[in-house]
């Protein structure tokens, strides 16, 4: 008999809030559970933030749950306020339908939609078509604005202000889960622990509206050890899409994580029973090291799949074995008129540094080399004999290796 997968997500630290434990894992045991994750298309690739939620998604499948996967071209014109300090960025119809269209493909590497074993849905499909007046009558009057505004989704926005467009966007969340149950008899929405608020109200709507009981459950947020957000790099976000960030530096995050965090995304992040999860996490000083590559491997094989998992994982082993392969390196083409530029300004335009600042204080500090030498004059010029060999390989601090081509 397989786990319950409520302790499957416990053991590996998922679960952050449910609103009724014993229930929920009750009927994980009864019966093949319908449940909703909703990603709203603020961007043209999901990232790593996401990366847990799709984890915990496809955790449920293969448990034999039917996960639906429900993209915001409804929410998505309004923008989620949950833990932002300012108003996101009003987007076009175009770019929300663009958006959501990247958004299916992606998530179909992680979830199987064969046999009607998971579902896709637009929430814009319902929201779009919706009368205000109706709204107003059957969804607003279940809901007291004294309730929502003790919500800590709009607590952190007193101080600039927040808009009645934002402010009914958990109306729209909850309206969300009431359509999903009715349609499809879905019975459990998750979604990372900012949006237990808005999850609470669907499962109030749904409990008044239908006189059913629906279930909530949020993750925990992928947080590093000290607190702060995990999945941000210099240049961003650590986004899904290969064409944001290369299969090679994808890898190369997850094998720099600090080694309070291997744990935790051993545990959240890949399939290894946790036994192996435990026996690696328990490694340490250099051995530690072990641990991160199996954890880089691992990641970059669901996310980009094996072949470029396995590409990027000789590449860094090549290169911090003192090879110097440059095969699988995040590759610039920097063009003719490189040589005779500055190495500063080609660092900037093409985003091996967040700024031109940053780039000075890193050749300041002896943090950038350039085919083993160390560049030490900010105002290096770039000269043919630097692609003698045909391309120019950039050491960024001690990790990060780029190629530059013409």
């Amino acid at each position: 008999m397989l786990a319950n997968v409520f302790d499957t997500l416990k053991e590996r630290g998922f679960i952050a809030q449910c609103t009724n434990e014993e229930e929920l894992r009750k009927l994980f045991d009864e019966e093949q559970v319908t449940f909703y994750i909703g990603f709203d298309p603020t961007a043209d690739s999901l990232h790593a933030g996401h990366f847990i939620a799709l984890m915990a998604m496809a955790h449920m499948q293969r448990a034999g749950h039917r996960p639906i996967c429900l993209v915001g071209g409804g929410t998505g014109t309004v923008g989620d306020p949950s833990g932002r300090t300012d108003m996101r960025q009003v987007l076009t119809d175009d770019i929300i339908a663009h958006n959501c269209d990247c958004f299916r493909k992606q998530i179909a590497r992680f979830i199987d939609f064969s046999n009607d074993r998971a579902i896709m849905v637009d929430n814009g499909d319902w929201l779009r078509k919706l009368n205000y007046i109706d709204l107003l009558r059957e969804v607003g009057a279940q809901f007291t604005v004294n309730r929502m505004l003790a919500a800590e989704c709009y607590k952190q926005r007193w101080e600039k202000g927040l808009t009645f467009l934002e402010f009914n966007y958990m109306v729209m969340q909850a309206y969300d889960f009431l359509e999903l149950n009715r349609r499809y008899g879905c019975k459990l929405q998750m979604g990372g622990d900012d949006q237990w608020s808005n999850i609470i109200a669907g499962v109030e709507l749904c409990r008044r509206k239908e006189n059913k009981a629906v279930y909530g459950l949020t993750n925990k947020l992928l947080t590093k050890s000290d607190g702060t957000k995990m999945g941000k790099t210099a240049g961003g976000a650590l986004w899904l899409d290969a064409e944001k960030v290369s299969p090679y530096e994808f890898y190369q995050y997850w094998r720099n994580v600090d080694d309070a965090d291997v744990e935790k995304c051993l545990s959240l992040l890949t399939f290894l029973p946790m036994d192996e999860v435990r026996r690696l996490s328990a490694l340490e000083d250099q051995k530690i090291n072990e641990a991160k590559t199996v954890l880089a491997y691992e990641v970059t094989k669901i996310v980009h799949g094996e072949e470029e998992a396995g590409k990027a994982k000789k590449a860094a082993e090549s290169i911090f074995g003192g090879q110097g392969s440059a095969e699988n390196m995040p590759t610039f083409q920097v063009g003719n008129q490189a040589v005779g530029k500055k190495l500063l300004d080609i660092l900037a335009e093409h985003g091996m540094v967040a700024s031109k600042s940053e780039g000075r204080r890193l050749i300041q500090q002896s943090g950038i080399s350039l085919n083993d030498g160390k560049i030490s004059d900010v105002d290096y010029v770039m000269q043919e004999s630097d692609f003698a060999d045909g391309a120019a390989i950039l050491k960024k601090g001690k990790k990060k290796f780029y190629k530059l081509t013409k």
